[in-house]
């Protein structure tokens, strides 16, 4: 049992109540979240692109004569841009470097390597590369090394796969890579993995969704869906976990007219803040079933969930909502939801 003393912070009157804990079990899931961010490299950077792609490694000469790898934009000596290009290296001296024990998904190398400043031959600036040695007995600052070229070059900087101890570059290999679908953009995958513990609220929320329920709780500002530890707007404790109903009305919306990577619905169509009847927040879905020209604020909508064989832990168990065909909530009667 959860007891509130006066002495918790926050407290109210109105939290003296002991709230039972739910029955159901805390939940436990891997959330992986991934997005390909794909930009324009502009002139500079696709002179350094192209030459990866070539097998070479490009530099840029600024005003007072030192060679920048990778090239700057724009010459940190006087403010224009970067127009004098010199191909550099391939070899180099490490100038510092450090261990990776035990590699991480997405490096370069799965064993043991080391990460190195490389300052390649010609150049005047240092480059981070991994290098391939066996333990750290066969790395030391002033090292020579040389590059490992890739054979499916894409003109980004892991076209050089790593480099190895050493002082005689072969050349790169011909490149059996495509290169990037557009020139002079690039698409580097971003992504975070956790193992995320679900709160006592979010469980049996959750739980509710898997069994096609929808549970919000009652706070000392309202009634939220979904569920809060506690109020946001004064920090009490979270009270009695409430049922709603599976319909309420629009507040606002918007309407998508633009078209986007991994869209799912082709264009025009609305997402919208419901506010379930009994609720003092919306929540972002989708309305479908109507033209988006006819969606306006107030309007009353019903959930349209999926087949029972689908429901998950996971609020797309619906699929989206329509209008019920009954009038228009009044505005007054909404207004402080917005």
């Amino acid at each position: 049992m959860v007891t509130i003393s006066e002495t918790t912070p926050g407290y109210v009157a109105a939290a003296r109540a002991e709230v039972p804990p739910p029955a159901t079990p805390v939940l436990s899931a891997p959330l992986r979240n991934s997005f390909d961010y794909t930009r324009s490299l502009g002139p500079v950077l696709t002179r350094f692109a192209e030459g990866l792609l070539a097998g070479e490694i490009v530099g840029g000469r600024s005003a007072d004569g030192r060679v920048i790898v990778p090239p700057s934009e724009f010459d940190p000596a006087s403010g224009a841009p970067t127009t004098d290009f010199v191909t550099v290296g391939p070899a180099g001296v490490v100038t510092t470097w450090s261990w990776q024990p035990e590699p991480l998904p997405g490096q370069p190398l799965s064993e043991p390597f080391a990460w190195a400043l490389i300052r390649l031959d010609g150049a005047d600036t240092d480059v981070l590369h991994a290098v391939r040695v066996s333990t750290p007995d066969e790395i030391t600052s002033g090292a020579r090394v040389v590059p490992v070229w890739s054979e499916q070059r894409t003109g980004r900087i892991d076209d050089i796969s790593w480099f190895v101890p050493g002082d005689t570059a072969t050349d790169a290999p011909a490149n059996a890579g495509e290169g990037p679908a557009t020139p002079g953009m690039i698409t580097t995958p971003i992504g975070l993995a956790i193992d995320h513990t679900a709160t006592v609220e979010e469980s049996w929320y959750l739980e509710g969704l898997k069994n096609g329920k929808l549970y919000g709780n009652r706070t000392a500002d309202g009634v939220y869906f979904p569920p809060r530890q506690a109020s946001p707007a004064t920090g009490e404790p979270a009270g009695e976990r409430v049922e709603l109903p599976d319909h309420g009305i629009i507040t606002t919306f918007c309407i998508v007219n633009v078209p986007f990577l991994g869209q799912q619905i082709k264009p025009p169509y609305v997402a919208a803040y419901v506010l379930l009847d009994g609720a003092d927040i919306g929540f972002l879905h989708l309305i479908l079933e109507v033209e988006a020209s006819e969606v306006r604020m107030g309007m009353r909508v019903q959930a349209v969930w999926r087949d029972e064989s689908e429901w998950d832990h996971t609020l797309r168990n619906i699929s989206h909502f329509r209008p019920t065909g009954e009038p228009d909530a009044d505005y007054d009667s909404y207004k402080s939801h917005l």
